[in-house]
């Protein structure tokens, strides 16, 4: 694999990689009713409506004019991220989402292969365009993991799992061979779980990792 098809295969992979843990977290935070998106479960927990704000107020920071200015803004108020105000209803926070993912979307996406060897700051640190997208992508699957779980912890037996169902790993391999063998499009790790449970029909076990 030559340098320019390296470089075409991380941005597409990036890209796909954002895309599946926001819909991962999107699953999740579908599953929740409104207590529970708000529940705090104990009083050093954030509840799921913190972690969604913090998130769509880093994306809508770091993301805006990207290559041309510093990824934290002056006009983020990141410690509010984790404060639940009065006007935060589900809905205003999942707009903040949207928006934000979508700036990311808007800023990666046309992305070249000379723009990933520029440098860009956050708060005054230097990045590559690459070291700055596999920061900001840890950072999002962290929080977004922590989302799974406490929709998973609220849920408790009503919660439809987002990953490979207990005892059917090998039915799960079968799948992706089977897949594999037809030519039929490959989904992102993240979507195949999802997309076998679609396909097989779920099962009442829990998930495991």
């Amino acid at each position: 694999m030559d340098h320019k098809s390296i470089v075409t295969n991380y941005h597409s992979d990036v890209l796909r990689s954002f895309r599946s843990y926001k819909r991962m977290a999107e699953r999740a935070i579908e599953q929740l009713d409104d207590n529970e998106f708000y529940r705090v479960i104990d009083p050093e927990s954030n509840s799921v409506a913190v972690i969604v704000k913090h998130i769509a107020g880093n994306l809508n920071s770091r993301w805006r004019d990207f290559l041309t200015s510093d990824g934290e803004k002056p006009d983020r108020f990141r410690d509010t991220e984790f404060e639940v105000l009065q006007d935060d209803t589900r809905e205003s926070l999942m707009n903040f989402w949207e928006s934000g993912w979508q700036t990311l979307f808007n800023a990666v996406e046309p992305l070249t292969e000379d723009d990933l060897a520029r440098t860009v700051t956050i708060r005054g640190e230097p990045h590559t365009v690459v070291e700055a997208l596999n920061r900001q992508l840890t950072h999002y699957t962290y929080h977004i993991g922590q989302i799974v779980l406490l929709a998973k912890h609220l849920r408790s037996s009503k919660w439809q799992t987002l990953s490979v169902p207990r005892n059917r790993s090998e039915e799960f391999n079968r799948f992706l061979e089977e897949k594999r063998l037809s030519r039929r499009p490959q989904t992102a790790p993240t979507e195949a779980p999802f997309e076998f449970t679609s396909t097989v029909g779920p099962s009442d076990e829990s998930e495991q990792s």
